[in-house]
């Protein structure tokens, strides 16, 4: 297998070389990450590389800076809780404003404490499902 043979490879090389460099350095830490590196060869599931999520995560990260202005600590907070609620319901493929008018009409007609998880975006009914609430 090719990446089982670069692990050795890598520290052969590493060996060779001043340990000042650049290279030296880019290589010791892709040998200290070995196993994260390599992880995706044993669970199928993973990504060889993180793209996906990072274009996932972009709109929360350049909208961030709106954050600064959220007035206090507890302001941010509550972006930061109803950001994430929002780019989770993107990732399940339910619309937020759906989900969100879903969950406030169950939270009002006494939907049961016990029963929160039910309420989350990945647990709730299907789109077109919730379009038909909002």
């Amino acid at each position: 297998m090719l990446l089982a043979d670069l692990e050795p490879w890598l520290r052969e090389k590493l060996a060779l070389i001043s340990q000042k460099t650049k290279l030296a350095e880019a290589i010791r830490y892709a040998l200290s990450r070995w196993e994260g590196l390599t992880r995706f060869l044993d669970d199928g599931r993973m990504e060889i590389d993180s793209n996906v999520v990072e274009r996932a995560i972009r709109p929360i990260a350049l909208n961030r800076k709106n954050a600064l202005f959220a007035g206090s600590d507890g302001g941010g907070e509550h972006w930061a809780i109803i950001a994430s609620l929002i780019e989770t319901c993107k990732l399940n493929g339910v619309d937020p404003q759906a989900w969100l008018a879903d969950t406030l009409a169950k939270i009002v007609n006494g939907h049961p404490n016990a029963k929160i998880d039910d309420l989350m975006p990945w647990a709730c009914a299907s789109p077109a499902q919730l379009q038909d609430v909002a």
